[in-house]
C-alpha cells in the first residue's frame, strides 16, 4: 500500500505515510492548528474478533472484547461507542452471529489509509472555501453496523466496517430491515466515497447542533452535503439521488406539510421502508435547498459560510433560509 506523502500544510490535515501503523494516535501541528487522524482501532478490533472465535464461554468473550478492544481504545472510539450506544454484549453478538459478514469485510478495513488520500488537499481546498474552519480529529474505527459517519464535538468518527466496505460485503446473515438497507449501501460502493464521506462529517463539526424539527435537521445534512460536493466534486452513488430530481414535486409537496414537525421516519436514517420507497429523501431535500441558496448567491464564501454558520437550534432561522432559497416555491 503506497503511503500518503507527508506534506506540511499551514492550517490544513496532514496525513503522514505511517498513517496505518500502530501506535499511538498521530498528532500533526501547523502554525497553531493540531489535528490528528487514527486508524489503530481497527488492527485492535480483529485481534480481539480472533481471541473472541477462539472462545466458547460468554463471559469470557466479554471480558475480551472489552478488555483487548475497547479498554485501550481511542479516545474517538469510546466517543463513537457512545454517540451508537453500543456495548460489549452487542459486539460479541454480532461477532458471533454474522461470520460471512466479517469475513468479507475484514481484508477491506485494511484501506483505511487510502480511505484518506485526498484529505490534505481536501480540507486545505474546505479552508480556502470557508476560512474560518477550525480543526477536528478523524477516527477509523469499527462498530456495530450503525454508522458509516457521525460526529461528537470536534471529532469525525468514521465506522470502518460500513465506510470502507463495497459491493463484496456480505450481507445475508443480517436481518431485515437491516440486510436490505446494508445492500443498497455497499452497492453503492462506499469505499469510493470516502472522500465526500470524510468531508461531509467534517462539515458537522463546524455546524451547531440541533434536536429540532424536521426542516432543521434536513438542511443540516443538505449543507454537509452541498459543501462536500463543492470540495469533492461527487455525491454519494445512491438512489436518492437519482430519485430526487424524477420525483421533485411530489417531495416538495410532502415535506412542505412534515417540515415543521420532528418525525424524522419518513426522511432520514432509515431504510426503504417508506413512503418514497427510497431512503433518506431528507438528504436530497436538504441538498437541493442548500444548492439553491449557494447558487443564487453572488458571494459564494458569503453563502458557505452562512449555510454552515446558520443557528440550526433556531426554527425561525432555519425557516427563513429554507424560505430565501426558493426551493419550496419552485414550480
Amino acid at each position: 500500500m503506497v503511503g500518503v506523502a507527508a506534506r506540511l500544510m499551514v492550517a490544513c490535515f496532514v496525513v503522514p505515510s505511517n498513517f496505518a501503523t500502530a501506535g499511538p494516535p498521530i498528532a500533526v501541528s501547523a502554525a497553531a492548528v493540531s489535528q490528528t487522524v487514527s486508524d489503530q482501532d481497527i488492527a485492535r478490533f480483529w485481534q480481539a474478533f480472533d481471541a473472541i472465535n477462539a472462545a466458547t464461554d460468554p463471559a469470557e468473550r466479554l471480558r475480551l472484547i472489552q478488555t483487548i478492544y475497547i479498554d485501550p481504545g481511542t479516545a474517538g472510539l469510546h466517543a463513537l461507542m457512545a454517540a451508537r450506544r453500543y456495548t460489549a454484549q452487542q459486539y460479541v453478538d454480532a461477532i458471533v452471529n454474522w461470520p460471512r459478514f466479517w469475513k468479507s469485510i475484514r481484508p477491506l478495513t485494511a484501506r483505511s489509509r487510502q480511505a484518506v488520500a485526498s484529505l490534505n488537499d481536501d480540507v486545505a481546498q474546505f479552508r480556502r472555501l470557508y476560512p474560518g474552519l477550525r480543526p477536528a480529529s478523524i477516527t477509523y474505527a469499527i462498530g456495530v453496523l450503525r454508522t458509516g459517519g457521525t460526529t461528537t464535538g470536534d471529532k469525525v468518527l468514521i465506522g470502518a466496517e460500513l465506510a470502507l466496505g463495497d459491493e463484496t460485503v456480505e450481507v445475508s446473515e443480517l436481518p431485515d430491515p437491516l440486510r436490505a438497507r446494508l445492500g443498497v449501501y455497499f452497492a453503492s460502493r462506499p469505499f469510493a466515497n470516502n472522500a465526500q464521506n470524510n468531508i461531509h462529517e467534517y462539515v458537522h463539526t463546524q455546524q451547531q447542533e440541533t434536536q429540532g424539527s424536521l426542516a432543521q435537521q434536513v438542511l443540516r445534512e443538505g449543507v454537509a452535503e452541498l459543501v462536500a460536493e463543492l470540495i469533492t466534486n461527487r455525491k454519494p452513488a445512491l438512489p436518492v439521488y437519482t430519485y430526487g430530481p424524477t420525483h421533485d414535486a411530489a417531495i416538495r409537496q410532502r415535506f412542505l406539510a412534515e417540515m415543521r414537525g420532528d418525525d424524522y421516519d419518513n426522511w432520514l436514517w432509515n431504510s426503504a421502508n417508506n413512503p418514497f420507497g427510497v431512503s433518506d429523501v431528507g438528504y436530497y431535500v436538504g441538498y437541493r435547498i442548500s444548492r439553491r441558496y449557494y447558487d443564487a448567491a453572488r458571494n459564494k464564501r458569503r453563502a458557505v459560510k452562512e449555510l454552515i454558520e446558520l443557528h440550526y437550534d433556531d426554527p425561525a432561522a432555519v425557516n427563513a433560509l429554507i424560505d430565501r432559497s426558493g426551493y419550496l416555491a419552485s414550480s
